[in-house]
């Protein structure tokens, strides 16, 4: 049972607690009262509101609605203006621009565009909208004036700029400058820059809106007659220029230097070193005095062409890079094609009349000038490669020009080379053009330049025989098969040279001059094949050539010391007569002693008479010859001497004793040599 007291508490306690919970519930109601009061006022606000915003709209809207039609017709109103403004404009631009057009591209091109673009829109409009209308012939008119204007402005600016090239700076551009210590690409400016700028231009115009190809003849006639008279203009320089040498020189690159530079000789393009007729030409001629002149002559004009040929190829490559500037592309072969017909037609007409001076030559014997033919075909050979880049994308019968002509020199040399063998093997015997005194033949001096000329063009000389083999093996000939084609050809010259030797030495009367001028002949040969490199191109084919040499010159030594036979077989021990010491001699002893020196003493004199104006020219040999025939005859006639001296077979011994053993070896020292 809960104490009294206790439950007392508890009751306050719960009334306490109803009665908050009470206060809770009436702030609780007012709250809500309030709310529903707050709520009614905002539906009504919001309601108010929406009716307002409804009367808003219906008065707003079609207000936007008119404003949007408004402005539709306002631009409307401004496109139809600006399309009158435009049309309009189309009317106007034939006087716009008649004034300009009238007056040209010159000096204003840009201006002179804008206008053409603007008479090329009204054309196009005028037949697009009105192509009856008298506007439209009008501006038509108009636009073919100024398409003339701007062809007359483009030939004008080609013509008035494009420059012959100078042969100085022609010289420098194929043969560099050594002197400069910095390498300098030499470069051609045809056309100004700012020159070439407007030509580009208007040659893109006249393709695209000008639908016009005539400037591109007027571009290749042009630039075709600067390149010819550019190459004509070099060739001249030789001419006029040439040192006593031929060699023209060229000075120092305009522009290029602050200081002055000295002249230098210009290198043949592709050759290690200068081919020079000249010094043949007296040699290979019967004819002297003045072909001297001719021969310079002959010098100068190789030279000429062969820096005309390099020329032609680097001013073509400089001609078509220009040329892809202006040109446009599908049309650059064909245009190029054409540009380099001159030029190109009267390089391989000089190199025809080259070929056909040669084949003059070789019926006149002429093979001097028939030498010219060989630099000239190795440079063109050497410069072939560059010549078929440059005209890779021609025509075919520009392609075969060159071919064409290495094809003619080949076989005209190859000409010249037979010939030139037969004219050596047949060379007739003529008493009055043989040397006196035995020396060498003019014959062998002409061969053997000739042949020694030959090593210079060893691979050219070797092509040329190897074009006229008819094996299928020699269609691609090697370098080594060349090289035997003219070992034999060359063995073949000598094996005439010495047939016509022998028949020619059978003119002389004397035995021992005919063996005089043969050992000079083959010595001159062997001495000759020994000093250049004939004697190994010999050795390709033949390898005993020199030893076959030296035989034949020993055994014409062998057949001269014969001759002294007879003077030595007057004294020669076998035939003395034999007495006994101290017994008087018999008449017919002491007249077959005096007839033995007699016969000596004559011999001797005659011999040394005759043979002293014979002659050596090779010392070596000379003095070899005199020494062995010296030691003969001494030999001999010390032993005779001795032997007779001392015997009483005269009564006057100095009438036959007339010479002692040194005076017959100073004789014999004064053989071939006219001046003692």
């Amino acid at each position: 049972m809960i104490p009294p007291q206790e439950a007392s508490a508890r009751r306050r306690e719960i009334e306490e607690k109803l009665k908050q919970e009470e206060e809770t519930l009436s702030f609780i109601r007012d709250s809500l009262e309030k709310s529903d009061q707050l709520t009614k006022n905002m539906v009504s606000i919001l309601s108010s509101f929406e009716s307002r915003l409804m009367k808003l709209e219906n008065s707003i809207i079609p207000v936007h609605k008119q404003t949007e039609n408004l402005q539709r017709l306002q631009e409307n109103v401004e496109k139809t203006l600006s399309c009158l403004d435009h049309v309009i404009s189309y009317y106007h631009v034939a006087s716009d621009t008649e004034k300009i057009i009238r007056e040209g591209p010159t000096g204003r091109l840009e201006e002179y565009l804008e206008s053409m673009a603007k008479i090329q829109k009204a054309v196009e409009y005028f037949q697009d909208n009105s192509p009856d209308s008298p506007e439209l012939n009008k501006v038509k008119l108009l636009f073919e004036r100024g398409k003339e204007s701007l062809e007359s402005e483009f030939r004008s600016l080609m013509t008035r700029h494009s420059k012959v090239v100078s042969p100085v700076l022609i010289l420098d551009l194929i043969s560099g400058d050594d002197e400069l210590e910095v390498q300098e690409d030499v470069t051609l400016e045809h056309l100004p820059e700012s020159v070439l700028q407007d030509v580009v231009r208007i040659s893109r115009w006249l393709v695209e809106y000008g639908r016009n190809q005539d400037f591109m003849n007027v571009y290749y006639q042009i630039r075709s007659s600067q390149l010819d008279r550019s190459i004509k203009g070099l060739k001249e320089h030789f001419r006029k220029n040439s040192s006593s040498s031929g060699v023209p020189y060229s000075p120092a690159i305009p522009n290029k230097r602050k200081d002055t530079p000295t002249k230098k000789p210009v290198k043949r393009p592709g050759h290690e070193h200068d081919f020079r007729v000249k010094h043949l030409s007296e040699a290979l001629n019967d004819k002297h005095g003045p072909l001297a002149g001719r021969d310079d002559m002959l010098d100068v004009e190789t030279d000429a062409y062969i820096h005309c040929v390099s020329a032609f190829v680097k001013l073509a490559q400089s001609e078509y890079h220009l040329l892809m500037d202006i040109i446009p592309e599908h049309h650059q072969k064909k245009t190029f094609d054409s540009l380099i017909q001159d030029a190109l037609d009267g390089l391989m007409l000089e190199g025809e009349n080259i070929v056909s001076a040669a084949r003059k030559a070789i019926i006149r014997h002429d093979f001097s000038t028939v030498l010219t033919v060989f630099p000239i075909l190795r440079h063109l050979k050497q410069t072939k490669p560059e010549f078929d880049q440059v005209l890779q994308g021609t025509a075919a019968s520009t392609k075969n020009k060159l071919p064409g002509l290495i094809t003619s020199m080949e076989t005209i040399g190859a000409k010249a080379l037979e010939d030139f063998a037969d004219n050596i093997k047949n060379d007739p015997d003529k008493e009055y053009n043989m040397p006196k005194d035995g020396t060498v033949h003019e014959l062998t001096s002409n061969a053997i330049l000739f042949l020694q000329q030959l090593l210079d063009f060893q691979e050219t000389a070797g092509a040329m025989l190897a074009s006229q083999e008819t094996s299928s093996s020699a269609t691609s000939y090697s370098s080594e098969f060349s090289k035997r084609l003219l070992s034999t050809y060359i063995c073949k010259v000598l094996g005439n040279l010495q047939l016509n030797l022998l028949s020619k030495s059978k003119v002389y009367e004397d035995p021992a001059l005919s063996a005089i001028f043969l050992h000079n002949n083959y010595n001159y040969i062997l001495k000759s094949l020994e000093k250049s490199e004939l004697i190994q191109l010999v050795a390709v084919t033949q390898k005993t050539a020199e030893r076959s040499y030296r035989e034949h010159i020993e055994q014409q030594i062998q057949t001269y010391q014969r001759s002294w036979l007879k003077v030595t077989d007057y004294i020669a021990e076998k035939s003395l007569p034999i007495f006994q010491p101290g017994v008087k001699l018999r008449d017919k002893e002491r007249q077959m002693i005096k007839e033995r020196f007699k016969g000596f003493n004559d011999g001797l004199e005659e011999l040394c008479k005759i043979q002293k104006a014979w002659a050596i020219p090779d010392t070596e040999q000379r003095d070899k010859i005199r020494q062995a025939q010296k030691n003969i005859v001494k030999d001999t006639y010390g032993a005779f001497l001795h032997r007779y001296s001392s015997v009483p077979f005269t009564k006057n011994p100095e009438k036959y004793i007339k010479y002692r053993v040194e005076q017959v070896g100073d004789m014999i020292d004064r053989l071939f040599d006219t001046s003692a």
